[in-house]
Parts: C-alpha cells; sequence; structure tokens
C-alpha cells in the first residue's frame, strides 16, 4: 500500500514539474528585407534565411511552433528580437519562416503560437 501511495505522489510531482505548453492566437507579419543585417533587440545580426522571430515577452532563445491558421502549415522558429509594435499582432516572422507556412502573398495572417513555458529554477 505504501508502495502504491509513493508511486502515485512520485507521478503527481513529475506531472506537476513539467513545463507546460502555452497557445496564443492572433495576427502574425513578416520583417521587411530593410532588417537584413541590423541588429536584433537579443544582439544577433537579422537574417532572412533563418527560421526566427519577433515577440513582445518571450524570453530570448525561445522555441515556438506557429501555424497558419488558414492552410494549416506549421513551422518552429527561435525568438531573438522584440515586437511586434502593431496593435494585434503577436509575432513576427523572418522570411524564411513565412515562406514556410505559405503568408508571403498575404502579407498578415492568423496564426496560433505553441511553446512551453519555461520552469523557475
Amino acid at each position: 500500500m505504501k508502495i502504491r501511495i509513493l508511486f502515485r505522489l512520485g507521478f503527481l510531482l513529475l506531472i506537476a514539474g513539467c513545463s507546460p505548453k502555452i497557445s496564443e492566437q492572433g495576427k502574425a507579419s513578416f520583417y521587411a528585407n530593410s532588417f537584413q543585417g541590423k541588429a536584433t533587440a537579443s544582439g544577433e545580426i537579422f537574417k532572412q534565411n533563418k527560421k526566427t522571430a519577433a515577440h513582445k515577452t518571450l524570453p530570448f532563445g525561445t522555441k515556438v511552433k506557429v501555424t497558419n491558421l488558414k492552410n494549416g502549415k506549421t513551422v518552429k522558429v527561435t525568438i531573438n528580437d522584440r515586437g511586434p509594435f502593431v496593435s494585434g499582432r503577436i509575432i513576427d516572422l523572418s522570411e524564411k519562416a513565412a515562406g514556410k507556412i505559405g503568408m508571403k502573398n498575404d502579407g498578415v495572417i492568423e496564426v496560433r503560437i505553441k511553446y512551453k513555458k519555461k520552469r523557475r529554477k
């Protein structure tokens, strides 16, 4: 009986320690070519041919899955900049990332983003 209780307690602690997945829905846009080669808020040099993105609050280095809600295509990006600074937009994508989800002709699309919330240490 004690072993069963200890097993359940251990399992619950393991689940509680897992990072929960967070989801947001809103509009996405992508960077203009004029940002190519310029420093991002993280200090990295922006490159249109990398799968990166800007988010207002997520820590730099966070991996985010972006889904185009119109066609279901997804791309994984790394947050390395701050923005977008346009009301209603939740993420700015590099040109490569935008191409992967088929949004380059639309400019601004409705997306869902998912990421794991990092645990505090």
